[in-house]
């Protein structure tokens, strides 16, 4: 069924049309995901089916009562509540619910209801409407659901009770996705949800949203992610959409398959057209062929010309190339420890970084991977340890942070400052090869967007022509054309790397080592992120079995899947039988508690005895489930991570 469509949507600002003509369907379990280049609209129109926005021209039409959760790029929560607070608010009916159904179950006790038939009848048609509303809204497992969606965005026990007003930008941005999907509405428009997760995050967001119940609209530039969740694509270029039924990887090459198939029809037309031409243009004035010549002529008119396939926007293009070579030693360390004052982030970390190496740098937030990059640049202290970096070693910095970049200069400027002796002409067309052109130039750089910024800091590195890249999230703000071309262009590097990013795409077609940091130091993987997944499936105890000669990689590759596909199955099995026993005791709690509150129990000295001790029971049987629960569920996230 269809929840909400649009026909012919446009939006104008000014004298501007940022898109038109847009049309796309979402159905009730639709995983959709909008894709195009920075500056298409892509937020803009997630805003307008969100109700958000007001378009200028076309219709959007949905479904009455439609439930819509929208998540922008910069969501986040920020109230005096506690974690544990804010998440029961999104239950305050249910919570409502559940104390009147228990003030009603008293009611049924109470000797005047008990001896009037008919208002003992009406309570108890009451408690059987409350009670079924209940069920209909999760009944008692709304803690359970808290505790799940928690856990999986990386708020533990120890964090339910903190204060939000102490919580970083990035870990309110996660509560307000937590909150968001705690709410189950039959569509979630998400505008880049997996900003601010580590991959662990990312991979229990995947599975959680490939489980959803309702409809999805994603705005993403994580390749991987939006190849595991959606199923449908509708991109925007050319200011209006084209629809893709598949997921990225999909419209990828289908997008390429219908941009060579409409070349090859538009050429055969030109040809024919010519063809045409040059036969009315050599017979029209000559006696014997001019009705042939006329013939023709008519046949050009009538036809319906294609128009000529319009390429995407301009892309960018660019290389890092290093002035020198550095030695084959770029970078050694050994027993590292790093934080500040007192705090450890990571410790003992050892790295020893060759020549031409692609290290990929991972670990969950809050590690030290930044830390760790500002220690090796000399802008943090390091709490033990020494860093040697080898002969003839430049460093080239990425700084996810942009601090590198001056607010109050123009975008020609923070690039001619750096190196003065360099022509205006020479200056103004390498920030053409990063799409500054024009009166572009000119911005003032507090004016710029993310995408901007990133595409100026690389401006920057460009020009520099160090032989050791270190690049802290490169791919953060770029579109995903932008992504591509900066991955070509590191791949054909000729120097040194050492990154940070959460885009595994990315990390897999640039990484030759994967670093892994955690409390207790650094593990080396020497191989891509595909390698590094293979080898935590095995040390998670997905064993394979020996291989042989006739064994292939594709079936090695499918017994891995299979062992892993089994043991999530057993794993979410054990989860879902301990949610429904927490479901069970948090049933009986309530009926035991409802029968202390009545006077011939309480007034019951051996009664209420008996009562109490089996509640002190099944309150112990409550907490061991949850003890089970929380492991059982980390058991499964880690299996989750190492399959992404």
């Amino acid at each position: 069924m269809i929840i909400l469509q649009t026909q012919h949507l446009s939006k104008v600002f000014g004298t501007e049309t940022l898109f038109q003509n847009i049309s796309l369907q979402i159905q009730e379990r639709s995983r959709i995901a909008l894709v195009g280049r920075n500056g298409t609209g892509k937020s803009t129109l997630l805003k307008i089916l969100a109700g958000i926005e007001s378009n200028d021209n076309g219709t959007v039409s949905k479904i009455k009562d439609l439930s819509i959760g929208y998540l922008d790029q910069h969501s986040a929560v920020d109230t005096a509540h506690t974690i544990w607070e804010e998440m029961l608010s999104v239950f305050s009916k249910t919570i409502t619910l559940h104390h009147l159904v228990q003030e009603t179950a008293a009611l049924l006790t109470q000797e005047h209801i008990l001896n009037n038939p008919k208002i003992y009848e009406q309570t108890l048609n009451t408690y059987d409407t409350l009670q079924h509303e209940l069920e209909q809204q999760g009944g008692y497992r709304y803690e359970a659901d808290i505790r799940s969606v928690l856990h999986g965005l990386r708020f533990f026990e120890q964090d339910y009770h903190r204060s939000i007003s102490e919580l970083s930008g990035g870990q309110k941005t996660r509560l307000a996705l937590a909150k968001l999907l705690l709410e189950k509405h039959d569509l979630l428009i998400l505008d880049e949800p997996t900003n601010h997760l580590d991959i662990d995050t990312l991979s229990w967001l995947e599975n959680y949203l490939s489980n959803y119940k309702g409809a999805l609209l994603i705005v993403s530039h994580d390749r991987y992610f939006l190849d595991k969740v959606v199923n449908e694509v509708y991109e925007i270029s050319q200011k209006t959409s084209h629809y893709f039924k598949g997921n990225y990887s999909y419209y990828l090459n289908e997008k390429e398959v219908r941009l060579a198939s409409a070349w090859k029809a538009y050429d055969k037309q030109q040809a024919e057209i010519e063809k045409l031409e040059d036969f009315v243009a050599k017979n029209l004035v000559r006696a014997s062929t001019t009705k042939r010549a006329q013939s023709r002529r008519k046949q050009l008119e009538k036809m319906v010309r294609l128009e000529k396939p319009k390429q995407d926007d301009k892309s960018m293009h660019f290389q890092f190339m290093a002035e020198k070579e550095s030695g084959q030693v770029v970078l050694q360390a050994e027993n590292l420890s790093i934080g500040y004052e007192n705090t450890v982030l990571s410790s003992p970390i050892s790295l020893d970084i060759r020549k031409q190496q692609a290290v990929a740098l991972i670990g969950p937030n809050g590690i030290g991977k930044s830390t760790l990059l500002k220690s090796i640049l000399g802008h943090v202290s390091l709490l033990n340890g020494e860093i040697k970096l080898g002969s003839n070693v430049t460093i080239g910095y990425y700084d996810q942070e942009q601090t590198l970049l001056s607010p109050q200069k123009d975008v020609l400027h923070e690039l001619w400052d750096d190196y003065p002796l360099v022509n205006e002409k020479d200056i103004r067309s390498t920030l053409g090869s990063f799409l500054f052109s024009g009166h572009d130039v000119l911005k003032p750089v507090h004016t710029l967007s993310g995408g901007e910024r990133a595409r100026l800091l690389l401006a920057k590195l460009a020009m520099k022509h160090d032989n050791f890249l270190i690049l802290d999230e490169p791919t953060n703000h770029l579109d995903l054309d932008s992504k591509e071309i900066l991955e070509d262009t590191l791949i054909r590097f000729d120097g040194t790397l050492l990154f940070i990013s959460h885009d595994r795409y990315f990390i897999n077609r640039i990484a030759t080592h994967i670093v892994e940091l955690s409390k207790t130091g650094s593990t080396l993987y020497i191989g891509d992120y595909d390698y590094y997944l293979e080898k935590k499936a095995q040390e998670h105890g997905i064993t394979q079995p020996e291989s042989s000669a006739q064994t292939t990689t594709q079936e090695r590759d499918y017994i891995s899947q299979k062992e892993t596909q089994k043991l999530r199955r057993q794993l979410e099995r054990a989860i879902q039988q301990l949610e429904d026993n927490m479901a069970h005791y948090d049933s009986q709690i309530a009926q035991i508690e409802n029968e202390l509150s009545q006077p011939d129990v309480y007034t019951d000295f051996e009664k209420s005895h008996n009562l109490t001790q089996s509640l002190h029971t099944i309150r112990q049987h409550y907490d061991e489930a949850m003890t089970q629960w929380e492991s059982k569920h980390f058991e499964l996230d880690e299996i989750n991570a190492s399959s992404s």
